[in-house]
């Protein structure tokens, strides 16, 4: 008989509890007991050069969510489409943190989140279930980011939504769609109205639950939800101010043309770069 430490006891108690709550995760889905120490195995030379390249930008996605402090806890995802036919897709692990993440740990699912290669690590199906749907009806979203930050949910319970007050607040409205809570997103009924209010817009808020990004990859996904969180931060801080000043409609309508000469179309593919850079300089293990 093998004896647990109190807190590997309570890790199982809390884990099993959840699951139960949950009612949607299967057994092979729960949490082995909590270990302080984790080897994980490199997959470097296991998947394709293409899916290989895919792990480490969408770890470093992982890691620059948490260094940035848009993580909550191990909740919310940032899903990958990894390219080919198969609709099959990248997400973490559940249960780590954040930083954490790496290239290896990353899990291989189906659009059901059903396990397609093995893995020490469980999934969540119900957080899932935001992101299959959109990837399910948006060919282009190579990537889905989601969050709960502060800010974001602030916004998104604010019957005003996003309002012009910022520049960055114009580059979001340009392609914002809004969705209503329906509580949390369990639901299957819920996946093709979630699909119709998104639309083809980029940019998603889901009221009264956080901020939603679309790329058609990792560094597009991921600028984007940089920019949605900065205007959500910028609104909360102006509104505890005097009167807001809000941008003439005109140049909102206009934004899109701007953007195109501003950065040529290639913003993601410009800051990513420096974005990797900053975190090799914090750790590189992103990359194991």
């Amino acid at each position: 008989m093998v004896l647990k430490c109190k807190k590997c006891q309570v890790h199982d108690k809390l884990i099993q509890s959840q699951a139960v709550r949950l009612g949607r995760l299967k057994t092979e889905h729960i949490f082995k007991p909590w270990s302080p120490t984790m080897h994980i195995s490199s997959l470097k030379e296991v998947v394709s050069a293409e899916e290989w390249q895919l792990r480490v930008d969408l770890a470093a996605c992982y890691r620059l969510v948490a260094a940035y402090g848009w993580s909550d806890l191990v909740f919310t995802h940032v899903s990958a489409r990894i390219p080919g036919p198969e609709h099959h897709f990248l997400i973490n692990p559940y249960g780590l943190m954040f930083d954490e993440i790496t290239a290896s740990s990353l899990v291989k699912i189906d659009q059901d989140c059903n396990k397609l290669s093995d893995s020490p690590f469980p999934v969540n199906p119900a957080g899932f279930n935001i992101h299959s749907c959109i990837h399910q009806a948006r060919e282009d979203a190579a990537c889905v980011l989601h969050t709960h930050t502060r800010a974001g949910v602030a916004v998104s319970a604010q019957k005003c939504g996003v309002l012009p007050i910022s520049q960055q607040s114009t580059f979001v409205l340009g392609s914002l769609a809004y969705h209503d809570y329906e509580g949390v997103a369990l639901r299957d009924d819920e996946k093709p109205r979630l699909q119709a209010d998104l639309g083809d817009a980029n940019y998603l808020m889901l009221r009264n639950h956080g901020l939603l990004t679309v790329g058609k990859d990792i560094p597009s996904a991921f600028l984007a939800m940089y920019i949605f969180e900065n205007t959500c931060r910028i609104q909360i801080d102006a509104q505890a101010g005097g009167e807001l000043n809000y941008v003439n409609p005109a140049i909102v309508a206009g934004i899109g043309s701007v953007m195109k000469v501003a950065t040529a179309g290639l913003g993601a593919a410009l800051a990513w770069p420096a974005l990797l850079r900053k975190l090799d300089r914090m750790d590189t293990s992103y990359q194991t």
